[in-house]
């Protein structure tokens, strides 16, 4: 018999149709604009973070949900193409595939829609078929905008083999919050969502270092949070640092933190060191703000080129 080979890593996230329109300025209220240039992706936040890890040389698979419909075919078979593990994805009859549109202008700003039905939504049913890859993983990222329910199911196996659980987010029910921080190895949060994990604003670097310090308390060995506009404070067993953001030329901000999310769990699970991990993951979120979409476009020569040299050390 033929040994089944699982993934380094798995993520367990949204799979979507991203439909990315770039506009000089987006039209108002009755009114139209032409569009510049168009592109329909594999996106959503579970597939981008997958992606980027196949991009640093990962081997992955994508636990989420897509309709039995043609979006879901192409986004399956663009998957398979950037050498993502596909076996548990589920197909849903009766769900459309989730779309997401991002409207880019031409000064940075955008505008998002999205549809996301709840048929597209991981239930506990399909975390259970995929316990076998969860429990052979190194790391298993699962992002909170999943059922909360679904994402302790998942954090539950993981973390009961032995597997580096890595929390991308705040869940969508307080009362799951400290069992889900207890089994975490890794916390990720913008600003917005650290505010709903601690119940404390994260508006400057100070802030964040209270908060991490506290969330590091609930279970989390490693906490990462977004102060938004300045950077990421990265605060763990070997210290506490804040990288600011790179100066780059931000053309759209969408995915910046999934590619983080995901060049920090390659970085961790591949045993490099923190401080590292750290400025390649920050290295990688610059690089994605320099396109339009949230699709990944990853390289070592790319993160070598934008990686931060220096790291501010914070006492928390």
């Amino acid at each position: 018999m033929v040994p089944m080979m699982f993934s380094e890593v798995v993520v367990a996230g949204q799979i979507a149709r991203d439909l990315v329109i770039e506009v000089p300025d987006a039209p108002g209220a009755d009114s139209s604009a032409p569009v510049k240039h168009r592109q329909e992706l594999l996106g959503g936040k579970g597939a981008n973070q997958a992606v980027a890890l196949g991009q640093l040389g990962m081997s992955v698979s994508l636990v989420g949900v897509v309709g039995r419909d043609r979006t879901g075919d192409a986004l399956l078979a663009q998957a398979r193409a950037d050498r993502i593990g596909t076996s548990y994805v589920i197909r849903r009859a009766g769900t459309e595939t989730a779309l997401l549109v991002d409207v880019v202008e031409d000064h940075g700003r955008r505008r998002y829609l999205e549809h996301v039905p709840e048929g597209t939504l991981l239930t506990e049913d399909d975390v259970f078929a995929a316990a076998a890859p969860i429990s052979a993983a190194a790391s298993l990222i699962v992002q909170l905008q999943q059922p909360a329910p679904v994402a302790l199911l998942a954090a539950r196996l993981a973390h009961t083999a032995g597997t580096r659980v890595v929390l991308d987010g705040a869940p969508q029910d307080d009362a799951l919050t400290d069992g889900l921080l207890a089994l975490a190895d890794v916390v990720r949060a913008d600003g917005h969502e650290a505010e709903l994990l601690t119940g404390q604003p994260v508006d400057d670097v100070a802030a964040a270092a209270r908060a991490a310090a506290d969330l590091r308390r609930r279970g989390p060995s490693l906490v990462v949070l977004e102060v938004s506009g300045q950077g990421n404070l990265f605060a763990g067993p070997e210290g506490t640092w804040f990288v600011p953001d790179v100066q780059t030329d931000v053309v759209d901000p969408t995915g910046a933190g999934d590619a983080l999310v995901a060049t920090l769990t390659a970085a961790l699970t591949r045993r490099r060191p923190l401080e590292t991990a750290a400025s390649l993951a920050v290295a990688a979120a610059a690089a994605t703000t320099g396109h339009a979409g949230g699709r990944p476009h990853l390289s070592r020569a790319e993160l070598d080129r934008l990686q931060p040299r220096a790291l501010e050390t914070v006492r928390a």
